[in-house]
């Protein structure tokens, strides 16, 4: 009886995962043999990329209140964190294993205070002209700014959440554009 409750429990299961699976196309970053490479974009033609993502910080009220106020004794939270994800984008390569460097022709951090959900939101977009995307290091800017304003506020909360951290837009390459659903 056991074994055949089992059975329908991983034949449901099954069933479900052939319902959510989406059709991939095949990943590349696998050699021949299995093992990771870095794949060769030698051929691919330098066109203008840009990637956006975004990711959201949540605090307490009091810590909200002192981020907005200026009172965070390490400093401006928000510069701080700026930085941090700029510097985080130029940096991503040295990071994520198969990354290729980028010559990024520009980053910018945009933070959009919400004091009803006592959070953060945070926007990274990062623009060059290659032959490989930016959508890593749009992504690697917003975790680097969120962890900032995680590493300045520790002091005050320690349970800060950070959240929803995903690619929100890219244009540019052969795959072309691609903008999320909102949610």
């Amino acid at each position: 009886m056991l074994e055949q409750l089992q059975k329908q429990e991983q034949a449901q299961r099954n069933e479900q995962t052939q319902i959510n699976v989406q059709p991939q196309k095949e990943l590349t970053h696998f050699n021949n043999e299995g093992r990771a490479r870095m794949v060769d974009v030698s051929d691919k033609q330098s066109t203008i990329r840009e990637a956006s993502a975004g990711g959201t910080v949540y605090v307490n009220a009091g810590t909200y209140g002192l981020i907005m106020r200026g009172e965070v004794k390490k400093g401006d939270v928000l510069a701080v964190a700026q930085v941090a994800g700029i510097m985080a984008a130029k940096k991503t390569p040295e990071i994520i294993p198969m990354c290729h460097t980028v010559v990024i022709s520009g980053v910018d951090i945009s933070f959009a205070p919400d004091p009803e959900r006592f959070a953060i939101d945070i926007i990274a977009t990062v623009r060059c002209i290659g032959g490989t995307g930016v959508e890593m290091e749009a992504l690697t800017a917003v975790s680097a700014a969120a962890l900032t304003i995680y590493d300045m506020c520790k002091a005050a909360q320690k349970d800060i959440r950070i959240s929803d951290i995903r690619l929100l837009s890219k244009s540019g390459g052969k795959s072309g554009d691609y903008t999320a659903q909102s949610h």
